[in-house]
């Protein structure tokens, strides 16, 4: 009966940490769609969604405590344990780079994009692939498909090198630019610190599943 209870509570923990990157990926679908569409009021709101991720990363914390000091995991559950807590601390970055991207949506207000936002659609597209990636790779036990992402995170590299550059040049050419240009930085910033945040992810579900310490990129 003990190791029925132990076995349900790995699997509430396992649930809970793809609880988190669901309600990140939509996040992250609610701030691009916010800054596209000038949606201020959605912008404001998304530091309540952010919320729950919060409350999760709180919930799996305890779980945890509660099995290393109460369970006796195994080794290999143990690798899990740890492995989960570093986990959610990146997927609670995630909700924080887009609670900072509202900000800039906040900030940037309602007045005329002086640039397309291609660029940020595109990394954005990425990121949610990455993050599918990463979800299936961590249910399934695929440690191919984690060490996958790494190159899906160097592609949202390129893109954010070349925004930036792009928004440099439009601020030297029209100086009104320079305040919404700012935020635009901001943004791919935030954009590509999710993109590591996620690679990250992926080296801890290698680590559960190989039991190898690797970095991706």
């Amino acid at each position: 009966m003990a190791r029925d209870n132990y076995e349900k509570t790995i699997l509430v923990l396992r649930n809970k940490v793809v609880e988190m990157m669901d309600i990140s990926s939509e996040i992250l679908d609610e701030c691009i769609r916010s800054f596209v569409e000038k949606d201020i009021e959605a912008a404001k709101l998304i530091t309540n969604q952010d919320d729950a991720v919060d409350d999760l990363l709180n919930q799996v914390e305890d779980i945890c405590t509660e099995l290393i000091a109460l369970q006796q995991p195994t080794a290999k559950d143990m690798r899990l344990v740890f492995s989960i807590i570093k986990m959610v601390t990146d997927i609670e970055r995630i909700g924080d780079y887009c609670v900072n991207i509202s900000r800039e949506v906040i900030v940037i207000g309602d007045e005329p994009h002086y640039m397309e936002a291609k660029d940020v659609l595109k990394m954005r597209d990425i990121i949610q692939g990455m993050l599918a990636d990463t979800r299936k790779s961590f249910i399934e036990g695929d440690a191919y498909l984690a060490l996958k992402v790494g190159k899906q995170d160097d592609l949202v590299d390129e893109i954010y090198r070349d925004f930036y550059n792009d928004v440099l040049l439009k601020i030297s050419d029209n100086r009104e630019f320079i305040r919404q240009g700012t935020k635009l930085l901001f943004i791919g910033r935030h954009l590509e610190r999710i993109a590591d945040h996620i690679t990250n992810i992926c080296e801890k579900v290698v680590y559960i599943i190989r039991g190898e310490r690797i970095q991706i990129n």
